[in-house]
């Protein structure tokens, strides 16, 4: 195993559990017990902390006011949707 804590080889049990090294569990500050998101992206699996995720999702729709409700604007657009369908 190579001493750079952001790329280490581990491999699979028989039980398809997963071993994160010792270095990168430091690295990343993770404890006994804490839990992660586990995600496919093509061909690579990501392990992801529930906090970093919700960030993630923030920062994306930060830019969108707080008094416009993205549900609502679902909501009409399907509406309008089903009202051409209908009308067709």
């Amino acid at each position: 195993m190579t001493s750079n804590p952001s790329s280490n080889e581990v491999q699979i049990g028989a039980q398809g559990r997963l071993v994160i090294p010792a270095a990168l569990r430091k690295a990343l500050h993770l404890e006994p017990g804490d839990r992660l998101i586990a995600r496919q992206e093509g061909e690579t699996l990501v392990l992801e902390r529930r906090g970093a995720i919700a960030k993630r999702l923030q920062d994306r729709f930060r830019h969108i006011p707080q008094k416009v409700s993205l549900v609502d604007e679902l909501i009409a657009e399907r509406r309008a949707e089903a009202a051409k369908e209908a009308a067709a």
